[in-house]
Formats: C-alpha cells, structure tokens, sequence
C-alpha cells in the first residue's frame, strides 16, 4: 500500500529516538497487514482496514506510544496505548506478541465489529431530593407531580443543578425555576430537545 506523505512527515518530524520506534512500527504494521492504509487522526498516525482502525502510533518529546485496537484497554496513565512509555524500540514488546495482536485487530476490522471496546457506564442511582426543593416542591402540587413522573435522569438533572449552585441566592432562584419549570411539565433543558 501507498504510505500516506502526511504520517512521513510525522515521522521525520520526530527526535531521532522516536524516528526509529515509529518506523519499526509503521515497517511491522505493512509488513503483517499489507492492506492496512495509513491516515492522520487527531494530529496521529493511524492504520486502518476496511475504513476500521487497527493501530496507532505517537510521538512526544521523551517517549513514543503505540495502541493496537484489538479490544484490549488502553493504558489509562502511563502512556498511550498498552504499551506504556516507548523510549526506545526495545521498550516495545517483540514482534511475536506485535503481530498477533495486529492480526486480532485485523480479525475484528474484518468483522466489521468496533476495536475499541468501551466500558459499560455504571448507571446512575435515583437522586436524592434535598430538603429545600422538596419543601417547595411539596408547596406546589401540580409541579410536585410532574416532577415526581419526570424520568430519573430529569430529576437528577435538577437535583444536581441545584446542588451546584455556590452562593444560597443561587440555590433559592434554581429551586424557584425547579418548580415553575416542573408545574409546567418542562425537564432542566427543555429548550434544547427536539419537538
């Protein structure tokens, strides 16, 4: 496959340590996926099958990072990627372990199914009412149901507007819009939803 003038460029543009750590790994990449395009994303590096990222590469100015999108996670803070900080090319592990990883990620681009796998989010619990909205939302039976039928993240929504409030006239105005909006039949950000 061609090789995309703009990642050269990246690679040239690097210190020498990382000049050879990318090019050993953009030379491994070619050499396992001779399909594999190269693109920029984000200022990066990237190698694609099927339009699907397979692995990407980084370069800063005291190591290099490597990510292979095979549905392993990312490193969270000591580098990018899983293969921490690269401060030479024996810092990343052998070609062996390198190939079959680009081979998994090659397996799910071909599947057509997403490389990078996400965690499930936690959901969230119902949110407490604090004492003064419920106070004024007890003042006020017609918002009182409505925002007792509103879904829990609408009621979250508002809960923790009103928690965020810093100064006590703050908290009393958002408490007051709370209400209002509530009594007619309005969540937090109903300007922005579609009608």
């Amino acid at each position: 496959m061609p090789r995309d003038p703009r990642v050269t460029a990246y690679i040239d543009k690097a210190l020498p340590f990382a000049q050879a750590i990318l090019g050993h790994i953009r030379g491994l990449v070619h050499t396992t996926l001779p399909a594999a395009t190269e693109t920029v994303k984000w200022g990066m590096p990237f190698f694609q099958l099927n339009g699907r990222d397979v692995a990407m590469m980084a370069a800063f100015k005291a190591h290099a990072g490597l990510g292979i999108f095979d549905g392993t996670a990312m490193a969270t803070g000591d580098g990018m990627g899983q293969f921490g900080k690269l401060a030479s090319v024996s810092d990343l592990p052998g070609d062996v372990l390198l190939v079959e990883r680009l081979h998994s990620a090659a397996a799910l681009a071909e599947a057509g199914r997403p490389a990078r796998q996400r965690p499930a989010a936690a959901p969230k619990g119902e949110a407490a009412i604090p004492d003064d909205l419920a106070v004024a939302l007890a003042a006020e039976p017609a918002a009182a149901a409505t925002f007792a039928g509103f879904p829990p993240g609408a009621r979250r929504d508002y809960v923790e507007w009103v928690l965020g409030a810093k100064q006590p006239a703050t908290r009393a105005r958002r408490i007051e819009t709370t209400v209002a909006q509530a009594a007619d039949g309005k969540k937090l950000n109903w300007k922005y939803e579609k009608c």
